[in-house]
């Protein structure tokens, strides 16, 4: 239920055909609006229902597998548990046969960067781990073209598996199974057009540890107030990471990333070897470096992957300079609080020309209308509901929108005419892309594009 436009569906489709099950693919969007995922299904022996669809299907299933984007509340849903027909969801099925144990990686941001410096920590000592999971626009060294299920070939008993788990996939985890070390990044205000207030979505992601065994482990951001409560229900092993906080965990001791955790000490970096920009990023390498020396990694290890880790793309990732401006893409900023770490990381230093906007979540714009007016030299939106929200949020704390722009490519003109030698021009929407793209890692290929067509790269 859901093939998609981004691949998911058809990797499930895949696996399910090759393991001998009659598979029947169903979703709202028509075969022409899916033309590129159903070109994709040629040749393979299965049944599309597209367009809309059937209660028979649902009626008649012996399983039913949800794709992410499909709400648990679908009248469809409901119709197929009311016939005893199970229902399940991709990592669900993965977290039931994968032989080996699993660490796994939430949060409202930093996760894919969390995800790919743990995994490439893990990788030095253990090159064949399996970093998988929320894939879309990750680390090139991830097996992004491939969902989790499509994985279970390469995985032995002692095969490191490494996955980045949204809020939607973890709806789909058994309610008795949970990653032997879970990470929580952070939480804060993300998808409230999906869930019906903060704190159901907060809940979502306690599903990543609820059901540890007293053996597991979680570890838990101490600086942010929601995931330090989590610590009261965890049923296992507690280990923090804090950039403020001398913690039982991974912390900052003046210039250094430390570690002391159950009689373990180890000074395992300091912050000057850290080559991704901003606050957030020294947040994120501290729970990656948690997350590994718990699961064992040597602190050489840490040490050296912290060192070497580029960071990932679409997450302030650098793109070019051009006449002394240079060009970040942060299109995965599709949150007000994303936009302002993004904000931030700049704070004190090159003026921002900020290109953001675009279709709405539901969230409250207050923060980041402050911020952008004392962080910025111009803002231009690209249009969308969120844009209008956003624009007014800007002027209610004084501030004025530089242009609403009908496309990216307009944006990227105004903002290199309004630019100067030294300043910065960000793209960080704080808003997500439909509408105007097919997601935010398209939105984030045509900005590069576009600003490389500038400088002639």
């Amino acid at each position: 239920m859901g093939l998609g436009l981004h691949g998911g569906g058809l990797g499930v489709t895949r696996w399910l055909v090759a393991q001998g099950a009659d598979v029947t693919v169903t979703d709202l969007k028509t075969a022409e609006e899916l033309r590129p995922s159903v070109q994709e299904l040629a040749g393979l022996p299965v049944r599309l229902a597209l367009g809309g669809h059937r209660e028979a299907d649902f009626q008649n299933a012996d399983l039913i597998l949800r794709n992410p984007g499909v709400p648990a509340e679908s009248p469809y849903l409901k119709i197929a548990r009311d016939h005893g027909v199970p229902v399940v969801m991709e990592m669900g099925l993965f977290f039931r046969l994968c032989p080996a144990p699993i660490l796994g990686i939430t949060g409202t941001k930093g996760k894919t960067t969390t995800t790919s410096l743990a995994g490439a920590i893990i990788r030095r000592s253990r090159p064949d781990a399996v970093v998988a999971g929320n894939l879309a626009g990750g680390s090139p060294q991830w097996h992004g073209s491939l969902p989790a299920l499509e994985l279970l070939p390469m995985i032995r008993p002692d095969t490191p598996v490494i996955l980045e788990l949204s809020s939607w996939q973890l709806e789909g985890l058994p309610s008795d199974t949970c990653p032997h070390i879970a990470v929580v990044t952070n939480v804060s205000a993300d998808h409230l057009n999906r869930y019906r207030n903060m704190a159901a979505y907060a809940d979502s992601k306690k599903a990543i540890f609820l059901h540890q065994r007293p053996e597991d482990t979680v570890v838990l951001n101490y600086d942010n107030g929601i995931t330090c409560a989590y610590a009261t229900q965890a049923p296992g092993r507690v280990a923090w990471f804090s950039r403020r906080q001398r913690v039982q965990g991974a912390f900052v001791d003046g210039a250094d990333i430390c570690w002391d955790w159950q009689g373990r000490k180890a000074q395992l970096a300091t912050l000057a070897d850290i080559r991704v920009p901003g606050a957030h990023n020294v947040e994120n390498v501290l729970a990656a470096a948690a997350l590994t020396m718990v699961w064992g990694a040597s602190p050489d290890d840490v040490r050296q992957a912290i060192r070497e880790f580029p960071g990932v793309p679409h997450r302030l990732e650098f793109v070019a300079e051009l006449e002394g401006v240079r060009y970040y893409n942060d299109t995965t900023a599709t949150t007000p609080d994303a936009t302002i770490a993004a904000l931030e990381a700049f704070a004190g230093g090159p003026a921002v020309v900020l290109i953001a906007g675009g279709s709405d979540k539901a969230l409250d714009f207050t923060a980041l209308a402050g911020c952008i007016v004392r962080s910025t030299k111009a803002v231009i939106l690209l249009e969308g509901e969120g844009s209008q929200r956003l624009q007014r949020a800007i002027a209610t704390a004084g501030g004025r929108v530089t242009e609403v722009c009908a496309t990216l490519a307009s944006a990227v003109d105004l903002a290199r005419n309004l630019a100067r030698d030294g300043d910065v021009v960000l793209l960080s929407p704080a808003c997500a892309s439909f509408g105007m793209f097919a997601n935010e890692f398209e939105r984030g290929n045509q900005f590069k594009v576009l600003v490389r067509n500038l400088t002639g790269h």
